[in-house]
């Protein structure tokens, strides 16, 4: 990804991408260390073409994916899974594009089924296309975006990330306490309407998906090394100790610190202390 190549360059400094893109990332580069995670997951629903009536009518079906292999397409199989599909039962077909890529190649009849990120999903349904199910639905399906330094930048600028992470918690609070500021403040990176952001700003605070407490889970670690369809990553990242690349121990100082506390408040050390038993270590 463009971002993970800035990083290794020395063109950036940090990079926010998924957990297992950055995971795919470390196992070759060590390099590299992901020291959080501010954001849970995206809004992705499973859009299947007007004449699909369940998962199970899929079967045979053709399933449009940017390519195989990549955290969307794993995405996909996870869902997929939840409704009794493997993804033997589908005939992947890879568009090689983004988002609207897949939007395209479902609304032209290219494929019968594709995963989609909202808002772009929305327009989809007012056409009559249905959704089989979101992302968001499921605990046990982990796509997180993670914050990726290289060792180097934090050797030499210690605080850089315990700095980013609290610039993001005080944006996350200021985002759930604050709709109309966060709706405004997101509109003119992005085309969409003012109503679609909003409901994407809904859904986001409905599921709490930007973190407050943000350590990268032990789960999401585990299910990003179980998810891998290719055996020679699969194989590669079963291997490989990546507690050389994650880091949650600025989040552990920031917690004993009480700087979360003073932010969002005493009622937040339930939720430090829950979070911080599922931390991976």
């Amino acid at each position: 990804p463009a971002g993970i190549a800035m990083l290794v360059s020395g063109e950036a400094a940090m990079t926010n991408y998924t957990l297992e893109q950055a995971m795919q990332a470390a196992s070759k580069d060590g390099s590299l260390v992901a020291v959080g995670s501010g954001y849970k997951k995206g809004l992705w629903a499973l859009m299947v073409a007007k004449n699909i009536a369940s998962a199970r009518d899929l079967k045979g079906k053709r399933v449009g994916v940017s390519q195989i292999g990549d955290a969307p397409y794993n995405y996909t199989v996870a869902m997929l899974a939840k409704f009794g599909v493997t993804s033997r039962d589908v005939q992947w077909v890879p568009v090689g594009t983004d988002v609207n890529g897949r939007v395209a190649a479902l609304t032209s009849g290219r494929v019968d089924a594709t995963l989609l990120t909202s808002p772009a999903y929305y327009k989809v349904e007012d056409a009559g296309f249905r959704s089989l199910g979101n992302l968001i639905d499921f605990d046990d399906i982990y796509a997180p975006t993670i914050y990726l330094f290289k060792k180097a930048a934090l050797a030499a600028n210690p605080k850089l990330a315990e700095t980013l992470i609290k610039i993001q918690a005080e944006a996350i609070k200021r985002f759930y306490d604050d709709e109309s500021f966060a709706v405004k403040a997101y509109l003119p990176y992005d085309t969409q309407s003012a109503a679609d952001i909003q409901r994407q700003y809904e859904h986001y605070k409905k599921t709490n998906s930007f973190e407050r407490i943000p350590y990268i889970p032990t789960a999401a670690v585990q299910f990003v090394i179980n998810q891998q369809a290719d055996p020679q990553m699969a194989a590669q990242m079963k291997g490989f100790d990546f507690r050389k690349v994650i880091d949650n121990t600025i989040v552990d100082r920031l917690v004993k610190e009480g700087f979360f506390e003073q932010l969002f408040g005493a009622a937040i050390k339930t939720e430090e202390d829950s979070k911080a038993k599922l931390a991976f270590r």
